[in-house]
């Protein structure tokens, strides 16, 4: 009975695994532009200003200009 309890025990251990995985997520490259173009427009979504120009949408840093959306 003994030998029975230890093996159930050593099954139950390797069969449960956790669910816990760690996923890390590397930024992508990120583009920064200095001085937008002449033709931009300024979009306000949410109270939050936006810099719209080539179809893209960029926000304004210290750095200058990163798009925020494609």
């Amino acid at each position: 009975m003994r030998t029975f309890v230890i093996i159930l025990c050593a099954f139950c251990m390797f069969s449960l695994s956790s669910c816990a995985t760690r996923v890390v997520a590397r930024p992508g490259t990120v583009t920064v532009i200095k001085t937008p173009p002449k033709n931009y427009k300024i979009v306000k979504v949410k109270g939050k200003r936006y810099y719209f120009w080539n179809g893209t949408h960029y926000k304004k840093t210290r750095r200058g200009y990163v798009v925020v959306r494609v």
